[in-house]
């Protein structure tokens, strides 16, 4: 099983390994560090199919084929992999932040390129502020950020912010998702929300199990964006292994 970070996370500092202790037992749970953080290297330029030839090197590395879970703009990631390479035997996806209706404004066209200059100008808390805002938190939890302790990790990847947003742009300008884009996703798929994230979330999850194939719907209660391996690891679990 191989698990696909949201922006900002990687082995170090995240859900993932937490999760993958809980996993340990059922599965060898692969995890790792997405291009330009951690201990992995950057080759500019960015591009999509270079993540996703990357997570093809994972699944190589697991033997050729593998379970994939991925969460937030990592679910995108893993989606975006399932419609072109064949090792993904099942996914899971938790919260992909497309913005499919006009249950939340779309992502403005000028982000990205707000969030770039202000990484390629040195300001790295700025660009992680603007991310933080763009997700729904509270202005007074993003004031607050830089005098909690994960904040120097936190502008370390900052410059990733703009990947993320790369691989989610197209999805995320309020129109549904195009049908015949995820119909090539034919593996059997889970897409979960959590039953306390709002509602353009929700609806994003559940436009990807209307337009994959065989994809299923399941609300994980009790949980927001920010979701808790406790509850989190026995559905995977069950669903991997049916």
């Amino acid at each position: 099983m191989v698990i696909v970070d949201g922006a900002l996370c990687h082995r170090a500092f995240g859900p993932s390994g937490p999760l993958a202790e809980m996993l340990k037992s059922n599965f060898t749970v692969f995890t790792y560090d997405r291009r330009g953080r951690g201990g992995s290297g950057d080759t500019p330029p960015y591009s999509v199919e270079r993540e996703v030839e990357d997570l093809q090197s994972m699944l190589q590395e697991a033997g050729g084929s593998a379970f994939v879970y991925g969460a937030s703009s990592g679910a995108g990631l893993a989606l975006e992999a399932a419609k072109h390479l064949s090792g993904i035997t099942k996914l899971v996806v938790y919260e992909p932040p497309f913005v499919v209706d006009d249950s939340r404004p779309p992502v403005p066209e000028d982000y990205p390129a707000r969030v770039a200059a202000a990484v390629e100008s040195g300001r790295r808390g700025e660009a992680v502020k603007l991310f933080m805002k763009s997700t729904g938190a509270p202005g007074f939890f993003v004031a607050i950020m830089p005098l909690v302790a994960p904040w120097a990790k936190l502008k370390a990847v900052a410059h990733t912010i703009s990947y993320d947003l790369t691989i989610m742009a197209a999805h995320q300008r309020g129109r549904p998702l195009p049908v015949e884009e995820f119909g090539r996703v034919a593996v059997p798929t889970l897409a979960m929300a959590g039953g306390k994230s709002p509602r353009w979330m929700q609806q994003s999850v559940r436009a990807v199990a209307l337009s994959v194939p065989e994809a299923r719907f399941q609300v994980l209660p009790g949980q927001n964006h920010m979701v808790k391996p406790q509850p989190l690891a026995p559905v995977l679990i069950e669903f991997f292994e049916e």
